[in-house]
């Protein structure tokens, strides 16, 4: 088979060598196209050399055009991959640090919250400009298979605004299906899943050992367990009043909804500092930050290890590649995606992105009807779409109002701060964001005044939140140089 995919934001060296070796891991991709583009110049080409170089070493007669033309590196190309993350760590950290100011503690901020819609804001426009050179140079029907956050904003954009078939593809209900596996004593592949909700904020409303519903020993289990029980707090209290686990990790859903992470002092109650995802603050920024400074520093290290084999027992369990192998050979593959709901979800709103079950083979990409969630769940991911449906719109119109509403309508944000105060907040992300937030030129100039009029409500100038671990040198790093790597 010989067809043409390109990764945009193909910097992204974690997402960007791991795809690629599971999609020449099927042996009738062995020929295909494949095209990197990224506005970094230099992590393209670090990224390139080493992914031409696993691509070398097994033997394959592909060549990667790797180009800083983004039109060049989509033309004619059948299925493209989204790894981008726009404004970069420097953005990311405004994302942080601004809203700790104003006392909103987030650990990930990606996908909801402050950090999540200002993400989003940057994001989206630049999603859209995607879609308008995809619509104009890639091979018609093109698929885009975007993997960016915040996922479900992003993936939503692209869809209503955009005009591009597009799916979002994340790896949250794996890692759970293998979480519900461990506790239960059981193999991944002897327990069966259904997960249904909105992406980072999805449940397992079916799980069944040999036909056994095994909902209701959960908790238990989870209780019970020598290490999540003191890592996954905040999922199993979570478990424990809606009846239903939830894909997240604990420090991801920790800042989606608005009970956990309000009052500085009960922060630490909920979470687990030996890992960043169990609800370190910042924790994601921290090891981002780490992990960039690592790998400029290592990457001779990584050219001279041995090359990674592209074997099917080698593959990892990221969606994008059964996907295309389901497309392209007939053979059959159930994975759950980030659609458009259309009626799928029945109790949550039709315009909505959502994770649910499909199946894909040379037919297409099929969503069955999941039907009604359970209420309480659907109010938990309804708060989500509210704020998800305005933040998206406000990026595509530029539109501060919008974008302030929806920083009210956050649970998290509107848990910890009061009106004035989530204004203030969004003019102090919009100036320090500017040169990512084209479509809110007039609002900034706006925001500027006010803020240089003074009268402004004070700010906790510096405040690390309630769990913050320092950022980890080089040379630190270095001490155990398999973990960093």
């Amino acid at each position: 088979m010989s067809f043409k995919i390109a990764f945009i934001g193909a910097g992204s060296i974690g997402f960007t060598r791991q795809l690629l070796r599971d999609i020449l891991s099927v042996p009738e991709f062995r020929d295909i196209r494949v095209a990197f583009t990224d506005i970094n110049e230099r992590n393209l080409d670090m990224v390139t050399k080493l992914c031409q170089r696993d691509i070398d070493a097994n033997g394959l007669n592909i060549r990667i055009q790797s180009t800083l033309d983004r039109r060049e590196a989509l033309a004619d190309a059948r299925y493209v991959f989204v790894v981008v993350r726009v404004g970069g760590l420097d953005a990311f950290q405004l994302d942080i640090e601004v809203p700790l100011k104003y006392g909103v503690d987030q650990c990930v901020g990606d996908t909801l919250c402050a950090g999540g819609i200002m993400y989003g804001q940057r994001g989206i426009p630049v999603m859209l400009d995607f879609c308008k050179d995809i619509k104009e140079v890639a091979e018609p029907g093109c698929l885009l298979l975007n993997y960016a956050n915040p996922n479900a904003m992003m993936t939503w954009a692209a869809n209503q605004y955009g005009g591009v078939n597009t799916i979002g593809l994340c790896h949250g209900v794996q890692h759970g299906h293998g979480l519900i596996a461990d506790v239960l004593g059981l193999k991944r592949e002897e327990v069966d899943i259904i997960c249904a909700g909105i992406n980072h904020q999805t449940w397992y409303i079916q799980v069944k050992h040999k036909g056994q519903d095994m909902t209701g020993k959960l908790l238990e289990a989870f209780e019970k367990h020598p290490v999540y029980s003191k890592t996954e707090k905040v999922r199993i209290d979570m478990l424990r009043r809606f009846g239903y686990f939830s894909t997240e990790s604990n420090g991801h859903l920790s800042e989606y909804v608005p009970w956990y992470r309000k009052r500085p002092e009960e922060i630490r109650d909920w979470i687990d500092l030996g890992s960043w995802i169990n609800g370190e603050t910042g924790g994601y920024l921290r090891v981002c930050v780490e992990g960039r400074n690592w790998f400029e520093t290592d990457f001779p290290n990584w050219m001279n290890q041995p090359p990674q084999e592209f074997r099917a027992d080698l593959r990892g369990m990221e969606h994008g590649s059964f996907i295309l192998e389901g497309l392209e050979t007939g053979r059959v593959y159930r994975g759950h995606f980030n659609v458009v709901n259309n009626g799928c979800i029945t109790n949550l709103p039709d315009d909505a992105i959502v994770e649910v079950p499909g199946y894909v083979d040379a037919n297409g990409i099929s969503i069955p009807r999941v039907g009604d969630l359970p209420l309480g769940c659907a109010a938990v991911c309804n708060a989500s779409i509210s704020v998800q449906r305005m933040a998206v719109k406000a990026a595509v119109e530029g539109d501060d109002l919008l974008l302030r509403q929806a920083m009210m309508m956050d649970p998290l944000v509107g848990a910890v701060c009061n009106p004035p105060e989530i204004w203030q907040l969004v003019d102090e992300m919009l100036i320090a964001e500017e040169q990512w937030l084209p479509q809110y030129k007039e609002a900034i100039a706006a925001a500027k005044k006010r803020f240089a009029a003074g009268n402004l409500i004070p700010t906790r100038e510096g405040y690390q939140g309630a769990a913050r671990l320092k950022v980890r040198s080089v040379e630190e790093q270095a001490k155990d140089r398999e973990r960093s790597r």
